[in-house]
């Protein structure tokens, strides 16, 4: 390892999965700007990753590096930890943001479906969490759960299942893993809108149930991302949500 490299190990590290685009770089923006290293994590959205990395290098050197790999496959996690574990052997924080979301009618549900919900929103996270947790001592782990692991989202039923799961992966993390690695999770609401088609109608009806009466903001989400990882001590096993009042009326 060259100087540069020792150097670059030293310094503090925050690796986010799915950090490319939408909540994932605005998670990575604001750690970045608290003075974070961030690692961004991507499979397929490579060019948005290294568009992201070559901005926030240009204002702090070598303060980012791109990762690739598949969580939702046998062996992508552990991939990715060990790519992780190249850059530094030590990490201040992991946010799991990687998820794929679309619905998944009861009676059109198959194996595939299911394999990809549940590995994408819960079982890579679980297995990166645990490659990673003796690099993690004296740091933190943040999840990103969904207002819907406590109320199911019509037509996302496996979605929602999987959400659930990583709410309970998240309390479970938090006592098995603790006093060495503190566990929170932020379950966001309506915060953007999901790619796709969807009609006036259907928005001004969702918002219509939000205390607070608007969209959220990714910045939102990320904001109480950093506050867990980074500057709440003695808070672990706490799922907090960011849904403008949203879960008041579900």
């Amino acid at each position: 390892m060259s100087v540069s490299d020792e150097s670059m190990a030293r310094q503090s590290w925050a690796l986010v999965t799915g950090g490319a685009r939408r909540v994932g770089e605005a998670i990575v923006r604001t750690l970045h700007a608290r003075g974070e290293n961030v690692m961004i994590h991507c499979l397929g959205s490579v060019e948005a990753a290294g568009e992201l990395a070559r901005e926030l290098d240009a204002r702090r050197p070598g303060s980012t590096v791109v990762l690739q790999a598949d969580l939702g496959q046998p062996g992508g996690p552990e991939s990715l930890a060990e790519q992780a574990r190249t850059v530094s052997p030590r990490l201040a924080l992991l946010v799991n943001n990687a998820s794929r979301f679309y619905p998944t009618p009861v009676g059109e549900v198959d194996g595939e479906a299911w394999k990809d919900l549940m590995g994408s929103n819960v079982r890579g996270a679980f297995f990166l969490c645990q490659a990673l947790a003796p690099a993690l001592a004296g740091g933190a782990i943040v999840n990103i759960v969904d207002i819907h692991a406590r109320r199911p989202m019509p037509r996302f039923p496996v979605y929602s299942m999987a959400k659930a799961a990583l709410e309970m992966m998240t309390r479970s993390l938090a006592l098995e893993l603790a006093p060495e690695v503190r566990v929170n999770g932020v379950s966001p609401g309506a915060v953007m809108w999901p790619e796709g088609e969807q009609s006036e109608q259907e928005r001004e009806a969702l918002l219509a149930k939000v205390a607070l009466g608007r969209l959220g903001t990714p910045e939102d989400v990320a904001t109480a991302v950093a506050w867990l990882g980074l500057d709440a001590p003695y808070v672990t096993g706490q799922v907090v949500a960011v849904d403008g009042g949203r879960s008041l009326n579900m």
